[in-house]
């Protein structure tokens, strides 16, 4: 399998997997895994230093032509070559046909399939990615004021996250007040928090190279009695998602007990998500907790628990935790604290 590494901000984690390295970017680079599970890592004089330190028989070059040369002397008589499709560019992969002859076979479904089942090292390192979301988000109450943006909202939480030690943002902090908070994937903008709003933030940060996700969604005042009611039937809408989460249950049951909650209330068809999806180095990948997902779910396996409701014009309401699997259950490795519900305006 070959793993080609783009460039900024389309960085492909699996290089970072495989050769186990914990700083550089390696633009333009190439991890080539053999079957017989060697390592081979192409790379430019950028990041020789650094490549030395991870795995794998490094090999630098100075010029195109040079690594060129290279791939062509380790991918010699290989007439099949792995690649990860969703990762890979046309041109890259055009690339590769040339230099080798070889044909090039997506393997990302197996791929998927290592990388959901987290080791003990990878798991200690997204504990502790969520222990800082958790604590910026116990302090999420004291940063709402009357004059607050969406913006600098957004600005705190990321400028916490650092000061408590996160590697950088697991993906661009949401912060949505009123109703911009019935978008799920709202970008925050100069918006300032009124009276009654809800404050609803989504964020994460990277521990090492793994990631944490975290929604925390708080009224800065006394908020609308539906908004209200709403917040209830997601935490027991989250709850239910959560008992159906453990070693070898179908993924797609965790959103369909989620989902029911909410459609059995007054605000059916208003969950217009998935209740959750898999995360590591990527924010985002497998296992899958849909309604037609057709994963099972895995002791060591790192999931997102996320049900949501949405009512344009009025507000969203979302709260979300990264939880682990386990032999009979879950474990919620993001703190919450139903405490944070109303922050008193000031």
């Amino acid at each position: 399998m070959i793993v080609a590494n783009g460039t900024s901000p389309f960085l492909d984690p699996m290089f970072w997997y495989v050769t186990e390295q914990t700083s550089g970017t390696f633009e333009g680079s190439f991890a080539i895994v053999s079957k017989d599970g060697s390592l081979d890592v192409v790379t430019g004089t950028l990041e020789a230093t650094a490549a030395k330190k991870g795995k794998g028989n490094v090999h630098i070059y100075q010029t195109r032509d040079e690594r060129s040369q290279i791939l062509m002397d380790i991918l010699k008589g290989c007439g099949r070559i792995g690649i990860r499709g969703p990762s890979i560019t046309y041109g890259v992969s055009e690339h590769i046909k040339k230099l080798t002859g070889a044909e090039l076979v997506d393997v990302s479904e197996n791929v998927s399939k290592v990388i959901m089942v987290k080791d003990a090292d990878e798991i200690s390192e997204i504990r502790k990615a969520c222990s800082i979301s958790s604590d910026v988000a116990s302090r999420i109450p004291d940063m709402l004021r009357n004059d607050i943006t969406e913006k600098e909202m957004a600005f705190r939480i990321d400028s916490s996250l650092r000061e408590l030690g996160g590697d950088g943002n697991s993906f661009e902090t949401i912060a949505a007040f009123g109703g911009n908070s019935a978008e799920p994937h709202h970008r925050p903008t100069e918006y300032m928090i009124k009276k009654g709003d809800t404050a609803l933030c989504d964020f994460g940060t990277k521990y090492g190279m793994y990631c944490s996700d975290l929604t925390r969604t708080v009224f800065f005042g006394e908020p609308k009695a539906t908004l209200r009611r709403a917040y209830q039937v997601v935490l027991k809408a989250k709850e239910a998602g959560m008992n159906e989460m453990y070693d070898g249950a179908p993924a797609k049951n965790a959103d369909i007990a989620a989902r029911n909650v909410i459609d059995e209330s007054e605000f059916k068809g208003m969950f217009i998500h998935s209740f959750g999806h898999g995360l590591g180095m990527n924010i985002h990948e497998g296992p899958w907790a849909s309604k037609t997902s057709e994963d099972t779910l895995k002791k060591g396996m790192v999931v997102s628990a996320e049900p949501g409701i949405y009512m344009p014009g009025v507000g969203g309401i979302r709260i979300e935790d990264t939880v682990l699997i386990t032999k009979n259950g879950c474990e919620a490795l993001t703190e919450f604290d139903e405490s944070y519900t109303i922050v008193f305006t000031r």
